[in-house]
């Protein structure tokens, strides 16, 4: 039984695991960034002094064995701005357990209980935490919903406090036997996981192989024209060098036309642009290229994943 840590958050992270759910024999742990103050888990985060949940109900979802109505009901959001407008179910759920528990850990288990979650969900930290990236110009910015709303290119993102780990987290990690990194919003969701102290600590501890899955498209007022290996130095900057000693880029067959429609919007395909790396490149077919969109597709990393671990 191979223990498998995915670090990270977002809607590229829920990809990863809808995958990995699919395979047998492994022991999944996922990581979750808890630094989001937008939107309805900005609200709540607020209100009630509670880590950032977006993402942890993005991963239980994506984990739960079985799509049941309850699944769906976690991810309704209610219309409206006033009141409960705004807010998705899963959220309100979260608090509320949070309240009645007094303890946001016991809250996700419970929650991961009811949606028979396979695998382990570990907020990187239990803190009430704040991003703040520091800018090309030095303009600095506070909070990670504004960070891509500036014109500007990020130097750097870091706390202004200090950040300790969850403890059951740096556990995982140290006994994984594979740590996927990614996929995910490099400076909002991967790299403030990895700044917190002790992540990286636990990291170097271990002997898991470690993979970066990257993103397939750049992402405005964050990435933008990043190439593969801007991906790979931020993460190192942010880090220690090697941190991730395989990447996996998926190649991108989608049509110049869609492309188009993406650059219209500010988004642009992740290139290789060297030709030799202190680290190894894996290219892999892991894109659903259909309709109007590209993005990762959970069977083919499920494919992917299968054999990795064989070969491992």
């Amino acid at each position: 039984m191979k223990n498998v840590v995915v670090i990270g958050g977002g809607s590229g992270q829920s990809v990863i695991l809808k995958g990995l759910k699919q395979v047998a024999d492994i022991n999944i742990t996922t990581i979750v960034t808890v630094a989001d103050d937008g939107g309805s888990t900005g609200r709540l985060r607020r209100q009630f002094h509670i880590p950032a949940m977006g993402d942890i109900r993005n991963v239980m979802c994506a984990l739960a064995k079985e799509e049941t109505l309850f699944t769906h009901l976690m991810e309704y959001r209610f219309e409206g701005e006033d009141d409960v407008g705004g807010h998705n179910l899963g959220n309100l759920i979260l608090t509320a357990l949070t309240e009645k528990e007094g303890s946001f850990m016991d809250a996700i288990s419970e929650i991961s209980k009811i949606l028979n979650v396979k695998g382990t969900i570990l907020p990187a930290t239990t803190q009430v935490i704040t991003l703040f990236a520091r800018m090309s110009d030095g303009t600095v910015v506070r909070g990670e919903s504004n960070i891509p709303n500036f014109d500007n290119r990020i130097r750097e993102i870091f706390y202004d406090e200090k950040v300790e780990a969850n403890p059951e987290a740096m556990d995982a990690i140290i006994q994984a036997d594979v740590i996927f990194i990614g996929i995910g919003s490099l400076y909002t969701s991967v790299i403030p996981c990895l700044i917190i102290d002790g992540i990286c600590d636990a990291i170097k501890k271990s002997k898991a192989t470690r993979y970066y899955m990257c993103n397939a498209m750049s992402q405005p007022g964050e990435t933008d024209y990043y190439s593969v290996e801007d991906h790979v130095e931020a993460l190192e900057k942010h880090t220690f060098k090697g941190i991730v000693p395989n990447v996996i880029v998926a190649p991108n067959n989608a049509s110049d036309s869609l492309l188009k429609k993406y650059e219209n919007k500010g988004f642009y395909p992740v290139k290789i642009k060297q030709n030799k790396h202190d680290y190894n490149i894996i290219l892999e077919d892991l894109l659903d290229v259909k309709g109007d969109f590209i993005r990762h597709d959970p069977v083919k990393i499920r494919d992917f994943v299968i054999k990795l671990l064989k070969e491992s």
